[in-house]
C-alpha cells in the first residue's frame, strides 16, 4: 500500500464532514425516538443499548485493574459482566454504576464528533470498540449480535456516501441517547413490583451502603443531561 494511499484513507477517517441539514437531524431523531418508545421495537432494538451497557462494565473494569472473564449477550436482551478482582472498592463500585450510563456516554460522545464534523471516524471508532468487545464475548448469541453490528458499521463506513454516513451515525447517536433513558425507568419500575433485587442499583447499595433509589436518581441524572446536552450539540442549539 503507496503513501498516497494512506494518506487518502487518514484523511477521510480523520478528516471532518459537511454538517447535514437540520431536517435530517430531526428526521433520525424521529427515528430513533420510534426504535424506543414503541415496546415491540423497544424489544429488538434494546439489543443495542445492553450491548453498550455491558460494554461499559467491561472497559470500566479493564481500566480499574480488575480481570475481565467475559461478557454474554442474551436473546431476551439481558447481559453479563464478570471479572475478577476485589469484590469491595472504588474498582466494583465504579464497574456496577458503569453500566446504566455507558449508552448515554458513549451518545454524548458521539454527539461531540459529530458536532465537530467527524461523521466517519465515530462509524469508524464504533467499528474498532465493537471489534474489541468481540474479543471477550462468550456465547454464540453474543457474538451473532456484536458481529452484525460491527458490520453494520463498517461497511456504512466504507461503502456509503457521504449523505447516508450522517443519517446512519446521527440515528445512532439519537439512538444511544434516547435509549439510554428507557432503561433506568425500567429497573425502577421493576425493583417497585418487587424484581431485579440483585439489579446493579442493589448491587451498588450493598457495596456502598447507599439506597439504590440515590443510585438510580444518579442513573437519571446522567441519562437525562446527555440527552439534552448531545441534543443540543446535534441540533446546533
Amino acid at each position: 500500500m503507496d503513501t498516497d494511499h494512506l494518506t487518502d484513507i487518514w484523511g477521510r477517517v480523520f478528516g471532518t464532514q459537511p454538517a447535514p441539514s437540520i431536517w435530517l437531524v430531526i428526521v433520525t431523531a424521529v427515528l430513533a425516538l420510534g426504535a424506543v418508545v414503541p415496546h415491540t421495537a423497544w424489544r429488538l432494538s434494546r439489543n443495542a443499548v445492553t450491548i453498550a451497557h455491558e460494554g461499559g462494565h467491561g472497559l470500566i473494569a479493564l481500566l480499574t485493574g480488575r480481570r475481565l472473564d467475559g461478557i454474554r449477550l442474551h436473546s431476551d436482551t439481558s447481559g453479563l459482566t464478570v471479572s475478577r478482582g476485589k469484590p469491595t472498592g472504588l474498582g466494583m463500585v465504579l464497574t456496577a454504576a458503569a453500566g446504566y450510563i455507558a449508552p448515554s456516554l458513549l451518545g454524548l460522545a458521539g454527539a461531540a464528533l459529530l458536532a465537530a464534523g467527524h461523521i466517519t471516524a465515530l462509524l469508524w471508532g464504533a467499528t474498532a470498540l465493537l471489534l474489541a468487545m468481540l474479543i471477550m464475548i462468550r456465547n454464540a448469541y453474543g457474538v451473532l449480535t456484536v458481529v452484525l453490528s460491527g458490520a453494520a458499521f463498517l461497511l456504512v463506513s466504507w461503502l456509503t456516501t457521504a449523505d447516508v454516513q450522517a443519517a446512519f451515525a446521527y440515528a445512532v447517536v439519537w439512538f444511544l441517547l434516547l435509549g439510554g433513558v428507557r432503561p433506568p425507568f425500567e429497573v425502577q419500575g421493576k425493583r417497585r413490583q418487587g424484581g431485579a433485587v440483585d439489579s446493579d442499583p442493589d448491587q451498588l447499595a450493598r457495596l456502598t451502603h447507599v439506597p439504590a433509589a440515590v443510585w438510580l436518581g444518579l442513573f437519571h441524572v446522567v441519562t437525562l443531561c446527555s440527552l439534552i446536552g448531545g441534543g443540543r450539540w446535534m441540533l446546533g442549539l
